[in-house]
């Protein structure tokens, strides 16, 4: 393949700019905010998943209060119907007052008995409840984290694609000037070989896979016509000369 000089150091143009796009993607995707974001974001599920549990928790508990309030009004009830059926005289036989003094009794220690579950209960509900707003409070803060690493995210993003827009441009105006059949195969091997595909010769050495050409290497490019497409011997770029690639 034959290509102008010229169109041959402009492919260098090129491939200083694909390096560049290559560069800002990897940037782009090695944001250490990403990495930020995903534990952070780890740690708020994980927040979550406890808060609901707690949530849940408190509610549980708080249904279970409100039957044992209910036990204890019903027993309430039933020793004040008791007391006022004893004071009222209604009840004349001696067993059978003895019998409402002792279920009086009975209800007193069973009422005493549910209170103390009420409290417990309680206690127990306001454990929940602490819980329930400490972890309100760091899901909160965690989120506020969340938010200000997906922000700085966002913008580091938003700029780096503004300059990726800015030299794809710039990409574009300069591969127009090269010959579409030499585009084609730097292209070609661009994919190829990690994303070079035009490497310069310089001080006999290729850029691209680093290794210096040998004597009978440096004979044929000096033979070489100017116009030739060379191809580095030992990674197969395209091997481009200018005049520091050191031949005179």
């Amino acid at each position: 393949m034959n290509a102008a000089p010229a169109d041959q150091i402009r492919l260098l143009d090129v491939q200083a700019l694909d390096t560049r796009l290559a560069q800002l993607s990897h940037k782009r995707s090695s944001l250490p905010e990403h990495a930020e974001i995903e534990q952070l974001s780890r740690d708020l599920a994980q927040l979550r998943d406890l808060l609901v549990a707690s949530t849940t928790e408190e509610s549980d508990t708080a249904r279970e209060q409100t039957k044992a309030e209910q036990d204890v009004d019903q027993v309430r009830q039933r020793a004040v119907r008791d007391q006022q059926r004893l004071d009222s005289g209604a009840v004349s036989s001696p067993k059978d007052l003895e019998s409402l003094q002792r279920e009086i009794t009975s209800l007193a220690k069973r009422q005493g008995d549910l209170e103390d579950v009420v409290l417990e209960i309680m206690e127990r509900r306001e454990a929940a409840q602490e819980r329930v707003a400490e972890l309100t409070e760091r899901v909160s803060a965690v989120q506020a984290k969340v938010d200000d690493a997906t922000a700085r995210r966002d913008a580091a993003t938003a700029e780096l694609d503004a300059e990726a827009a800015t030299v794809t441009k710039d990409r574009q105006v300069v591969a127009e000037a090269v010959p579409a059949d030499l585009m084609k195969l730097y292209d070609k091997l661009r994919v190829q070989q990690g994303g070079v595909g035009a490497a310069r010769l310089y001080q006999r050495r290729c850029e691209g896979c680093r290794l210096e050409l040998n004597m009978a290497e440096v004979n044929e490019v000096k033979a070489a016509a100017p116009e030739t497409v060379l191809r580095c011997e030992n990674c197969h770029r395209i091997l481009v000369r200018t005049s520091e690639s050191g031949l005179s």
